[in-house]
């Protein structure tokens, strides 16, 4: 699989996402024009329990968790193989109506991305 580039929304709530192999196993960096490291989760497939096991380390003050939690246990379900996400979104002065946006943002990115990993 050739690394994949994607992106989603406009202005300060657009987001992007990009893929890159190491091996088999597939690392996705979720991110926008201020990223950052914020929280990395990485998961694994448990063939013989049929589950996706998921660990997360956030940065101190940063709450990239759920976008870095999520990314890696619906890949590693899907995909069936170990997935590192990486993600770092930062917006100054954020609102509540820009969080719910970057969120909607997210989770369209990430269909997007799962669509494009698994027509490879």
């Amino acid at each position: 699989m050739k690394s994949i580039k994607l992106s989603q929304g406009t202005g300060r709530t657009g987001v992007q996402l990009s893929t890159q192999l190491i091996g088999s196993d597939l690392i996705v960096c979720i991110f926008n024009k201020k990223g950052h490291i914020g929280a990395v989760a990485v998961a694994d497939y448990d063939f013989k329990e049929k589950r996706a096991s998921t660990s997360i380390i956030t940065r101190l003050g940063h709450k990239d968790d759920h976008v870095a939690y999520n990314a890696a246990y619906k890949l590693c379900r899907r995909l069936r193989k170990p997935v590192c996400v990486i993600a770092g979104i930062h917006v100054d002065n954020i609102s509540k109506e820009e969080i719910a946006q970057i969120t909607r943002n997210c989770d369209a990115l990430l269909e997007k991305g799962i669509e494009s990993i698994c027509n490879y």
